[in-house]
């Protein structure tokens, strides 16, 4: 069965930090990009970071870069996002996807975790 488990979000003050982690299982995980999305209350989901198979290839939304880092690591079936520098404009809810490596559709995603950056 594939789960995907997110976890380590909650409230932050404005300029804080973040490393959410994103566990997944069911499914052969080194084989899949992963990309990481938000979607914030009465906006549509945005394409946050992705990263390759292998980690060594990584993109991000113009919004987030230079302020969030994704990363994987193959052998936990792990992807990490560091969120640094965070602003009032991240609230959201975070989610995991994974992309099928053949169709380049979305296969796989989770329930996410609430990040809501506030003083």
């Amino acid at each position: 069965q594939v789960h995907f488990a997110e976890a380590g979000g909650g409230l932050v003050q404005p300029g804080g930090s973040l490393r959410p982690p994103c566990v997944a299982s069911g499914f052969t995980f080194s084989n899949y990009r992963i990309r990481l999305y938000r979607q914030a209350p009465g906006k549509e989901r945005e394409l946050v970071a992705g990263i390759s198979f292998s980690g060594r290839s990584t993109n991000y939304a113009d919004s987030v870069k230079g302020r969030f880092t994704i990363s994987r690591d193959n052998n936990k079936n792990t992807v990490y996002l560091q969120m640094n520098s965070l602003e009032p404009e991240d609230t959201a809810l975070y989610y995991c996807g994974a992309i099928n490596p053949s169709t380049l559709a979305l296969s796989y995603w989770g329930q996410g975790t609430q990040v809501t950056v506030s003083s």
